[in-house]
């Protein structure tokens, strides 16, 4: 599948979100000729164990993420990051965790917003808000360039529209930036062929990101 790129708005220090940034992003996205093709959203879910019996759980297990992808509405991807393991199973899987009570849904976090053809590139601009809620925790960026699956065969190209981009939304003077941080695909045992457990391995980097820039 083609290659992606995750992006997090980065505010100034000092500077604080607001829904207004992410209208001037899609706003630039618009000012560089792409068209709007819709929406999209992605689904994050921070999960807590269930003790049994009076016993706590590991302190490893209680690191444990479920992404399910816009793009893979069929698929489900658990990520447990203090053992970097990831596992791609069918989007049933969340039933019967239910049905176990191994595990419940502590913080489910939507990502979700507009997404835009521009040439060989799709970029959805999106906010990061809580499934109950409109309080905004971040906006992001996903920038998935068509023609390449290899992650260092595009890596130049990327990179490029990267620095473009930076100067359109720079214009715009805003009190932040996007940034990109690259996540260690090789801890959970991925390749330079993207797939969409890359993408959800990003979206895990991303979601730190945000907390950590609403944080600071």
């Amino acid at each position: 599948m083609p290659v992606k790129w995750l992006l997090h708005w980065q505010p100034n220090p000092g500077a604080t979100l607001s829904s207004q940034i992410l209208t001037e992003a899609c706003a630039c996205v618009e000012s560089v000729g792409g068209a709007r093709a819709g929406r999209w959203k992605t689904t994050l879910t921070f999960y807590r164990p269930m003790a049994r019996d009076g016993a706590s759980a590991p302190e490893s297990s209680r690191d444990f993420l479920g992404v399910q992808l816009h793009d893979h509405p069929g698929k489900y991807y658990s990520i447990l990051r203090a053992h970097r393991i990831l596992l791609e199973s069918d989007s049933s899987i969340q039933a019967v965790m239910e049905k176990l009570q191994s595990y419940k849904a502590r913080v489910v976090l939507n990502f979700e917003g507009f997404q835009y053809q521009l040439g060989d590139f799709q970029i959805r601009v999106g906010k990061c808000v809580p499934s109950q809620s409109e309080n905004l925790r971040g906006i992001m960026m996903e920038v998935e360039y068509l023609p390449l699956s290899s992650i260092e065969k595009s890596r130049q190209l990327m990179e490029e529209f990267v620095e473009i981009w930076q100067e359109t939304v720079s214009k715009k003077s805003l009190p932040g930036h996007f940034l990109h941080i690259e996540s260690n695909f090789t801890d959970y045992g991925l390749h330079d062929y993207y797939t969409s457990q890359h993408t959800a391995v990003q979206y895990a980097t991303c979601m730190q990101q945000l907390i950590a820039a609403v944080r600071n």
